[in-house]
């Protein structure tokens, strides 16, 4: 297999090295190393030339994968974008010379030690990129696309090249699992808005989406077997608006648009309190006793619903519904909730969560739950997710259980940066820029060991934000913080040398038009 590689990369390069020669370029010095690239490689070399983009560059991919001609397409398109350069993928053409490759190559190499590895070779006249696998190509590309620099050279020779500094590049990811939370149920957001947060994100190289589906506020899912949850339980939101939802190919629309960019999709419903919506859309559902009677819920209060736990119509109605979801969901996760249940009695709570477990089991999905699921007897298979209780994520992994850490006081994204920001909470206290990056997920928690850890999550939950721009001023720049965080080695982080290269997110951000928070601890250009 790698001799194969080789030879078909050597071909492809001497097919280039065949074209017409034209003058050797006196490439000025460069310097790989000091590129400002999130989130930090695990090992930069730099060689002080340049490989010089332009109409005569040419994208190859392995082929026995369709998977990486797909990545070589997203580094085209990307690359149109950025520069205006239409480059052709697995095809040569006639009439432009075929001066410079980039080819991105499916490896067997032992040092890509993890699906996501991948390595960078950049010389003046090729760039090779090595992973096992097409996620592993597709975070090396979003490196490759950071290299590319804002401004032409329009000085070496008598057409425009964007000059990326030679060397290379050996990475890989801290954690397995590098995700954000968005709450689209508190306020609804459209599928074009998730679509512009996930292309944020996967230049960041997160790889998970979780989408809170469903609250006291709002029902966000189409459920065919049961209409009314988006009739009723979809026509409102925090504030009074109109809410919304996702039809199910609206819903399959935004998995696909995640799988392109090789982030996974997680639905959330949320129970059995946070279940207003649902109640309000059929009564059956509600539990009666100290739950509040269901009605249209457009305030920020939490804890005062639930679903019955002891009624066979309950696990038949979500039965249908993770069924449901879980159909058009490729991924692994399923998130079944479980926080702020205050109304439900503890025994009824620890029933309907080992119910709905194995539920979740039944149709193929991994659970994953808010730290309180451990009070329950839960399988060590599901996945604890710690927000504020430290003794059940300690109880979850001693009992085999993986935790994805997201601490409300270190990474709950709608928490205010400062006493000046617009939008967001206070109650896990103010989280600025600086404060959200100088911290560490594997010492966070002393009783919690590193292996238990999958990874991290930034939950942004909704009450206090209603459109992109909103969510983007809570989101940016402390969600590309939480990518480095997840991604690079805690001995590479340092906030000194990590708010310099913020600071030159600045072009990219632009041009995506993302409404970051201009926080005063950065030196942010003019």
């Amino acid at each position: 297999m790698k001799l194969r590689v080789i030879w078909i990369f050597v071909a492809v390069v001497c097919l280039a090295a065949c074209q017409p020669k034209k003058k050797e370029i006196n490439f000025p010095k460069t310097d790989l190393a000091e590129v400002a690239l999130i989130p930090k490689p695990v090992k930069t070399i730099a060689t002080h030339s340049a490989f010089a983009l332009d109409a005569g560059t040419v994208i190859f991919t392995t082929q026995t994968d369709s998977n990486f001609e797909a990545v070589g397409k997203f580094l085209s398109q990307k690359i149109k974008l950025k520069t205006g350069l239409n480059l052709g993928v697995n095809q040569t053409n006639e009439e432009l010379p075929m001066e410079r490759v980039v080819y991105i190559n499916q490896s067997d190499s032992e040092d890509l030690k993890t699906p996501e590895s991948y390595q960078l070779y950049i010389k003046k006249d090729s760039i090779l990129l090595n992973a096992k696998t097409a996620a592993g190509a597709f975070r090396g590309i979003q490196t490759l696309r950071q290299l590319i620099p804002e401004q032409t050279n329009d000085t070496l020779v008598d057409h425009s090249l964007w000059l990326i500094p030679t060397g290379k590049v050996l990475d890989e990811p801290r954690y397995a699992y590098r995700a954000s939370m968005l709450d689209v149920a508190r306020h609804f957001f459209t599928v074009d808005e998730v679509k512009k947060y996930l292309d944020i994100l996967a230049y960041y190289k997160y790889n998970a989406l979780h989408l809170h589906l469903s609250d006291d506020q709002g029902w966000r899912i189409e459920i065919k077997s049961w209409p009314k949850l988006t009739e009723v339980g979809g026509a409102s939101e925090v504030g009074g608006g109109e809410g919304g939802f996702y039809t199910q190919e609206e819903y399959k629309d935004i998995v696909a648009y995640a799988a392109e960019r090789h982030i996974t999709i997680i639905p959330e419903i949320d129970m059995p309190g946070h279940t207003n919506a649902a109640s309000l859309s059929y009564p059956i559902l509600h539990a009666g006793g100290k739950a509040d009677k269901p009605r249209v819920r457009t305030d920020m209060l939490v804890g005062y619903s639930s679903f019955h736990t002891r009624k066979d119509t309950v696990y038949a109605f979500l039965d249908d519904v993770i069924r449901e979801i879980a159909a058009i969901t490729p991924g692994p996760y399923f998130h079944i909730g479980g926080d702020e249940s205050h109304v439900t009695k503890k025994k009824d709570y620890i029933h309907f969560v080992e119910k709905v477990e194995k539920i979740v089991l039944k149709h193929g999905k991994t659970p994953v739950g808010w730290n309180e699921i451990a009070q329950a007897d839960i399988s060590s298979s599901s996945v604890l997710q710690l927000w504020n209780e430290p003794h059940n994520a300690v109880k979850a992994a001693k009992n085999g259980s993986k935790i994805i850490v997201s601490s409300a006081e270190k990474m709950y994204l709608d928490m205010k940066y400062d006493s000046i920001s617009e939008y967001g909470l206070t109650w896990a206290g103010m989280i600025p820029v600086d404060v959200a990056y100088n911290w560490d997920p594997n010492t966070f928690l002393e009783e919690l060991p590193q292996e238990s850890i999958l990874g991290i999550e930034a939950p942004l939950w909704s009450e206090t934000i209603s459109n992109s721009t909103e969510l983007e001023y809570l989101a940016f720049p402390r969600a590309i913080g939480f990518a480095e965080m997840g991604w690079s080695p805690a001995t590479h982080r340092n906030w000194d040398e990590y708010k310099l290269r913020l600071a030159q997110q600045v072009p990219y951000l632009s041009r995506m038009e993302v409404n970051f928070y201009p926080t005063q601890l950065v030196d942010w250009p003019e």
